[in-house]
Protein backbone atom coordinates (compact mmCIF):
# COMPACT_ATOMS: atom_id res chain seq x y z
CA UNK A 1 0.00 0.00 0.00
CA UNK A 2 1.28 3.16 -1.01
CA UNK A 3 1.64 5.78 1.26
CA UNK A 4 -1.13 8.10 -0.14
CA UNK A 5 -3.24 4.91 -0.28
CA UNK A 6 -2.69 4.16 3.87
CA UNK A 7 -3.23 8.19 4.45
CA UNK A 8 -6.83 7.50 3.33
CA UNK A 9 -7.52 4.49 5.32
CA UNK A 10 -6.74 6.19 7.81
CA UNK A 11 -8.42 9.59 7.66
CA UNK A 12 -11.94 7.01 6.20
CA UNK A 13 -11.25 4.97 9.43
CA UNK A 14 -10.61 8.19 11.36
CA UNK A 15 -14.53 9.73 9.75
CA UNK A 16 -16.13 6.57 10.86
CA UNK A 17 -14.99 6.73 14.43
CA UNK A 18 -16.08 10.71 14.74
CA UNK A 19 -19.27 9.56 12.96
CA UNK A 20 -20.43 6.97 15.13
CA UNK A 21 -19.38 9.19 18.34
CA UNK A 22 -21.52 11.86 16.98
CA UNK A 23 -24.59 9.24 16.93
CA UNK A 24 -23.94 7.82 19.97
CA UNK A 25 -24.27 10.98 21.67
CA UNK A 26 -27.22 11.68 19.74
CA UNK A 27 -28.64 8.84 20.64
CA UNK A 28 -28.03 9.65 24.70
CA UNK A 29 -29.12 13.10 24.31
CA UNK A 30 -32.75 12.38 22.99
CA UNK A 31 -32.71 9.33 25.45
CA UNK A 32 -31.82 11.89 28.23
CA UNK A 33 -34.26 14.63 27.18
CA UNK A 34 -37.18 11.70 26.51
CA UNK A 35 -40.22 12.49 29.56
CA UNK A 36 -40.07 9.99 31.91
CA UNK A 37 -42.10 7.46 31.66
CA UNK A 38 -45.80 7.18 33.45
CA UNK A 39 -45.97 5.67 36.53
CA UNK A 40 -48.20 2.40 36.68
CA UNK A 41 -51.45 2.57 38.61
CA UNK A 42 -51.43 -0.20 40.71
CA UNK A 43 -54.77 -1.38 41.64
CA UNK A 44 -53.91 -2.97 44.58
CA UNK A 45 -53.27 -1.64 48.48
CA UNK A 46 -51.06 -4.89 49.17
CA UNK A 47 -47.76 -3.91 50.78
CA UNK A 48 -46.34 -7.29 48.79
CA UNK A 49 -46.98 -5.69 45.52
CA UNK A 50 -46.11 -2.44 46.52
CA UNK A 51 -42.59 -3.55 47.32
CA UNK A 52 -42.03 -5.73 44.73
CA UNK A 53 -42.89 -2.85 42.03
CA UNK A 54 -40.09 -0.89 44.39
CA UNK A 55 -37.07 -3.39 44.25
CA UNK A 56 -37.64 -3.94 40.45
CA UNK A 57 -37.24 0.11 40.10
CA UNK A 58 -41.20 0.64 38.82
CA UNK A 59 -42.52 4.14 39.17
CA UNK A 60 -46.14 3.78 40.34
CA UNK A 61 -49.18 5.00 42.73
CA UNK A 62 -51.98 3.13 44.41
CA UNK A 63 -55.32 3.13 43.76
CA UNK A 64 -57.44 0.86 45.70
CA UNK A 65 -59.86 -1.17 43.60
CA UNK A 66 -63.16 -0.97 43.87
CA UNK A 67 -63.68 -4.79 43.21
CA UNK A 68 -65.40 -7.46 44.85
CA UNK A 69 -63.55 -10.87 44.76
CA UNK A 70 -64.97 -14.31 45.15
CA UNK A 71 -63.34 -17.23 45.50
CA UNK A 72 -65.39 -20.53 45.14
CA UNK A 73 -63.49 -23.58 46.15
CA UNK A 74 -64.51 -25.51 42.35
CA UNK A 75 -63.90 -22.69 40.07
CA UNK A 76 -61.34 -22.99 37.52
CA UNK A 77 -58.33 -21.35 39.13
CA UNK A 78 -56.65 -19.70 36.03
CA UNK A 79 -59.73 -18.20 34.83
CA UNK A 80 -60.35 -17.40 38.38
CA UNK A 81 -57.17 -15.19 38.86
CA UNK A 82 -57.74 -13.72 35.06
CA UNK A 83 -61.14 -12.43 35.89
CA UNK A 84 -59.99 -11.11 39.46
CA UNK A 85 -57.15 -9.30 37.84
CA UNK A 86 -58.83 -7.92 35.02
CA UNK A 87 -61.99 -6.68 37.28
CA UNK A 88 -59.32 -4.95 39.75
CA UNK A 89 -57.74 -3.24 36.53
CA UNK A 90 -60.83 -2.24 35.27
CA UNK A 91 -62.42 -0.96 38.55
CA UNK A 92 -59.64 1.97 38.29
CA UNK A 93 -58.95 2.10 34.96
CA UNK A 94 -61.02 5.69 34.71
CA UNK A 95 -59.08 7.34 36.95
CA UNK A 96 -55.57 6.73 35.81
CA UNK A 97 -55.44 9.68 33.50
CA UNK A 98 -53.87 7.12 30.33
CA UNK A 99 -51.53 5.93 32.39
CA UNK A 100 -51.08 2.16 32.75
CA UNK A 101 -53.04 0.48 34.99
CA UNK A 102 -51.77 -2.61 36.48
CA UNK A 103 -54.29 -5.43 38.45
CA UNK A 104 -53.05 -8.51 40.12
CA UNK A 105 -54.68 -11.53 41.74
CA UNK A 106 -53.07 -14.79 43.35
CA UNK A 107 -54.63 -17.85 44.40
CA UNK A 108 -52.87 -21.19 45.77
CA UNK A 109 -54.44 -24.64 44.24
CA UNK A 110 -53.84 -28.27 45.19
CA UNK A 111 -55.39 -30.67 42.99
CA UNK A 112 -57.96 -28.48 41.54
CA UNK A 113 -59.22 -27.00 44.92
CA UNK A 114 -58.39 -23.11 45.40
CA UNK A 115 -57.69 -22.58 48.55
CA UNK A 116 -58.18 -18.27 49.03
CA UNK A 117 -57.77 -16.07 51.89
CA UNK A 118 -58.69 -18.18 54.96
CA UNK A 119 -62.38 -16.80 56.69
CA UNK A 120 -60.28 -17.46 60.27
CA UNK A 121 -57.37 -19.25 62.18
CA UNK A 122 -59.51 -22.51 61.85
CA UNK A 123 -59.65 -22.38 58.25
CA UNK A 124 -56.33 -21.46 57.88
CA UNK A 125 -55.52 -24.54 60.29
CA UNK A 126 -57.44 -26.55 57.81
CA UNK A 127 -55.23 -24.81 54.95
CA UNK A 128 -52.00 -25.80 55.95
CA UNK A 129 -52.73 -29.28 57.38
CA UNK A 130 -53.56 -29.98 53.79
CA UNK A 131 -51.15 -28.47 52.40
CA UNK A 132 -48.24 -30.28 54.71
CA UNK A 133 -46.06 -32.42 53.09
CA UNK A 134 -47.15 -31.47 49.46
CA UNK A 135 -47.02 -29.74 46.66
CA UNK A 136 -48.59 -27.02 45.21
CA UNK A 137 -49.32 -24.44 43.21
CA UNK A 138 -49.20 -20.63 43.69
CA UNK A 139 -51.63 -19.13 40.20
CA UNK A 140 -51.69 -15.24 39.54
CA UNK A 141 -53.39 -13.61 37.25
CA UNK A 142 -51.91 -10.03 35.85
CA UNK A 143 -53.59 -7.74 33.76
CA UNK A 144 -52.02 -4.47 32.12
CA UNK A 145 -54.85 -2.17 30.72
CA UNK A 146 -53.28 0.61 28.45
CA UNK A 147 -54.92 3.18 25.89
CA UNK A 148 -55.90 0.50 23.70
CA UNK A 149 -54.73 -2.64 25.00
CA UNK A 150 -56.02 -4.45 27.27
CA UNK A 151 -52.70 -7.78 28.21
CA UNK A 152 -54.17 -10.82 30.58
CA UNK A 153 -51.37 -13.04 31.82
CA UNK A 154 -50.87 -15.53 33.83
CA UNK A 155 -47.96 -17.25 35.87
CA UNK A 156 -47.90 -20.53 38.02
CA UNK A 157 -45.16 -21.11 40.73
CA UNK A 158 -45.19 -25.00 42.57
CA UNK A 159 -44.61 -24.73 46.11
CA UNK A 160 -43.51 -27.89 48.21
CA UNK A 161 -44.16 -27.88 51.91
CA UNK A 162 -42.34 -29.68 54.52
CA UNK A 163 -44.30 -32.08 56.66
CA UNK A 164 -45.79 -30.03 59.28
CA UNK A 165 -46.30 -31.05 63.08
CA UNK A 166 -49.59 -29.56 64.26
CA UNK A 167 -47.51 -27.77 66.93
CA UNK A 168 -45.48 -26.56 63.71
CA UNK A 169 -49.06 -25.28 62.68
CA UNK A 170 -49.94 -24.18 65.29
CA UNK A 171 -47.27 -21.59 66.38
CA UNK A 172 -47.25 -20.30 62.86
CA UNK A 173 -50.99 -19.32 62.64
CA UNK A 174 -50.07 -17.78 66.38
CA UNK A 175 -47.49 -15.02 64.63
CA UNK A 176 -51.12 -14.11 62.91
CA UNK A 177 -49.31 -13.67 59.31
CA UNK A 178 -51.82 -16.20 57.62
CA UNK A 179 -54.72 -12.92 57.67
CA UNK A 180 -55.35 -12.49 54.10
CA UNK A 181 -52.83 -14.69 52.49
CA UNK A 182 -54.31 -16.89 50.01
CA UNK A 183 -53.63 -20.66 51.29
CA UNK A 184 -52.79 -18.83 54.94
CA UNK A 185 -49.12 -18.40 54.22
CA UNK A 186 -46.51 -15.39 53.20
CA UNK A 187 -43.22 -17.31 51.91
CA UNK A 188 -41.93 -13.56 52.49
CA UNK A 189 -41.91 -14.11 56.22
CA UNK A 190 -42.08 -16.81 58.50
CA UNK A 191 -44.01 -18.84 55.97
CA UNK A 192 -40.60 -19.51 54.98
CA UNK A 193 -40.17 -22.16 57.18
CA UNK A 194 -43.21 -24.08 56.16
CA UNK A 195 -41.57 -24.78 52.41
CA UNK A 196 -39.02 -27.41 51.77
CA UNK A 197 -38.43 -25.79 47.94
CA UNK A 198 -40.11 -23.78 45.08
CA UNK A 199 -39.92 -24.15 41.20
CA UNK A 200 -40.57 -20.77 39.53
CA UNK A 201 -40.73 -17.29 40.24
CA UNK A 202 -40.20 -16.59 43.78
CA UNK A 203 -41.39 -12.90 43.50
CA UNK A 204 -45.19 -15.13 41.99
CA UNK A 205 -45.38 -16.39 45.63
CA UNK A 206 -45.17 -13.22 47.58
CA UNK A 207 -47.84 -11.73 44.96
CA UNK A 208 -47.00 -10.28 41.83
CA UNK A 209 -45.32 -11.86 38.96
CA UNK A 210 -42.34 -9.91 38.43
CA UNK A 211 -40.44 -11.82 35.62
CA UNK A 212 -43.67 -11.74 33.47
CA UNK A 213 -44.26 -7.93 34.60
CA UNK A 214 -41.42 -6.91 32.82
CA UNK A 215 -41.98 -8.96 30.13
CA UNK A 216 -45.29 -7.52 29.19
CA UNK A 217 -43.47 -3.66 29.74
CA UNK A 218 -40.86 -4.59 27.76
CA UNK A 219 -43.12 -5.63 24.68
CA UNK A 220 -45.24 -2.17 24.98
Amino acid sequence: MSSSDLAASVAARTRRSAEERTDRAAAEASAASAPPAAPLVLASTSPQRRAILEQLAIPFEVVAPRYEEHDPPDADPVALVREHARGKARSVASEAGGRPVLGVDTTVVLEDRVYGKPADAADAERMLAELSGRTHEVVSGLCLITEGREVVETETTRVSFRALTPGEIAAYLATGEWEGRAGGYAIQGRGAALVERIEGDYLNVVGLPGALLLRILASR
